[in-house]
């Protein structure tokens, strides 16, 4: 079959699912199976050495914007209110989809801010239904100790489900706590309790929330197709982030516990997908892949998900960052392939572009200013454009280095090729780490240790680091090459920071220049 000059694109996008939380990853060594996501492995490919991030916001930026979170200033997770938020100079796909006849939807989690200004609406959404923050971030006014004052939740509690849609009509309204409306309609879709039937009322709970995202991504799907439009979907569950509600037809499904029938719920969703696409006889039209925004949130266990590395969402360690890929797309990626070259959420954007007819030298183009509709972007991509190696013009990934940054925006480590340099870990977990700098970098080969054991556990791994200094100097020309980049493509905004001194430093820095 020939590929679509302009093929359908759903990007699933799952919250906090470890790797071997799907059983094509597992092959059964853990109980749990996960039908519908194997199939998108069998029928396409199943990558092992891809990256996400280490938090929602980051994960969810670096996939949108095809940049790292430390140059978006999206490292810390959004909190309700805060100040950052996807800025207008940074570009996303579905800016770059739009001009080329694309359709374009997000549904679900976004999570890059919650000011009418960063709505995905005017960042190239046609359409957006869907939660703002972290899941548990919605269930805090249903606390049987929240304050019940109504002006304390309009002033410090989340935003309600939000609807918008674009317009070409340019709206002034001044909202006092989310900013001006701008091209766009919004419409307040009520609450999220965590089960039906609590005060104050709304239309869906945390238990079937996920059934009516699928629901409107369908539609959405229906419609494009009936315009006879390509589309781009990002389709985003609250599933699996704690704290996890299930409906009665969920809740004990698997015998596996809590995370497992909530994985149960969510290979459902991928398989309505999968099924619509069916129906619609666009399934060879259509590219369609599932991952997670970071990495299994192992402490919060038996809400929390699973995989075989080191650490967690959160910290430093592959746990935190490698997360799950799955790709089917007909005509390109033959059934059943396996990807073990590095890839990693920033580099579909180049990659997509290039899929959908556009500039396949995007990355280098927008290095002095490229116009996409009615917008002007020059910015530093940090994705690359895999269109040739998914295609087999070429043997090897784009991809030779990737950098991990904490979320309150440190350099952490770096990968290059099968090396890892690591500067500073999180000794613990999200909930209770702190960064810890090492005497000494921490070097790891990736394909001898991808558990990031041997540090901790051999007794001669001081003897073998010994025999690898040599590793450092590459690390650093690369290190230096990336930091350079910033130089002339500065991050678009301070990333957002829970520290005291950081806050403190803010103000003072506020009133000197007042």
């Amino acid at each position: 079959m020939a590929k679509s000059s302009k093929p359908n694109i759903i990007m699933i996008m799952a919250d906090d699912v470890g790797i071997w939380n799907i059983s094509a990853y597992h092959r059964g060594m853990m109980g749990g199976s996960t039908p519908n996501l194997d199939r998108i492995a069998r029928e396409g490919a199943l990558f092992t050495d891809y990256y996400g991030q280490q938090s929602c916001t980051a994960g969810r930026a670096a996939f949108i914007t095809g940049q790292t979170p430390f140059r978006t200033g999206l490292l810390k997770v959004g909190l309700p209110a805060a100040k950052q938020g996807l800025q207008d100079s940074d570009p996303t796909i579905a800016e770059f989809l739009k001009p080329l006849g694309y359709a374009t939807s997000q549904i679900g989690k976004n999570h890059l801010g919650d000011r009418n200004e960063y709505l995905p609406t005017v960042h190239g959404f046609d359409e957006f239904h869907g939660i703002l923050y972290h899941l548990n971030a919605m269930e805090e006014p249903y606390d049987p100790q929240y304050p019940k004052d109504e002006k304390f939740r309009a002033r410090f509690g989340p935003r309600n489900i939000i609807s918008s849609v674009s317009t070409d009509v340019d709206d002034p309204t001044e909202d006092p706590r989310w900013g001006r409306v701008g091209k766009q309609k919004i419409t307040d879709a009520g609450p999220l309790p965590p089960h039906p039937g609590l005060d104050p009322a709304a239309k869906v709970s945390m238990e079937d929330i996920d059934a009516d995202l699928v629901r409107r991504s369908c539609d959405f799907i229906d419609r494009s197709v009936k315009a006879n439009k390509p589309f781009f979907l990002w389709h985003n569950s609250t599933r699996c982030h704690s704290f996890t509600h299930l409906s009665k037809k969920w809740d004990g499904k698997t015998g596996f516990g809590l995370f497992a029938d909530a994985m149960a719920e969510l290979d459902w969703v991928v398989g309505e997908l999968l099924t619509k696409l069916d129906d619609l006889g666009i399934a060879d039209d259509t590219i369609i892949m599932f991952t997670s925004d970071n990495g299994a949130e192992i402490f919060s266990w038996p809400d929390g998900g699973n995989h075989p590395f080191r650490g967690e969402k959160g910290t430093v360690y592959e746990g935190g960052f490698r997360v799950p890929m799955l790709v089917r797309w007909p005509g390109v990626i033959k059934p059943g392939t396996i990807v073990n070259e590095v890839m990693s959420a920033e580099d579909w954007l180049p990659t997509l572009v290039a899929a959908a007819g556009g500039d396949p030298d995007l990355k280098n183009k927008l290095l002095t200013g490229y116009k996409a509709g009615e917008k002007t972007f020059k910015n530093h991509l940090d994705g690359y454009n895999f269109m040739p190696f998914f295609e087999g013009k070429v043997t090897e990934s784009p991809r030779r280095e990737f950098f991990y940054f904490s979320d309150n925006a440190d350099l952490m480590a770096v990968r290059y090729n099968e090396w890892k340099i690591t500067f500073k870990t999180v000794v613990g977990n999200l909930f209770s780490g702190k960064e810890d700098s090492t005497n000494v970098p921490i070097v790891t080969n990736l394909r001898v240790d991808p558990w990031e054991r041997y540090q901790t556990e051999s007794t001669s791994y001081g003897e073998w680091w010994g025999k690898k200094l040599w590793v450092m100097m590459p690390a650093t020309m690369i290190m230096g090459h990336f930091l350079s980049t910033f130089k002339d493509y500065p991050p678009s905004q301070v990333s957002g920071s829970l520290s005291v001194e950081k806050a403190l430093a803010a103000l003072q820095e506020g009133g000197r220049k007042n």
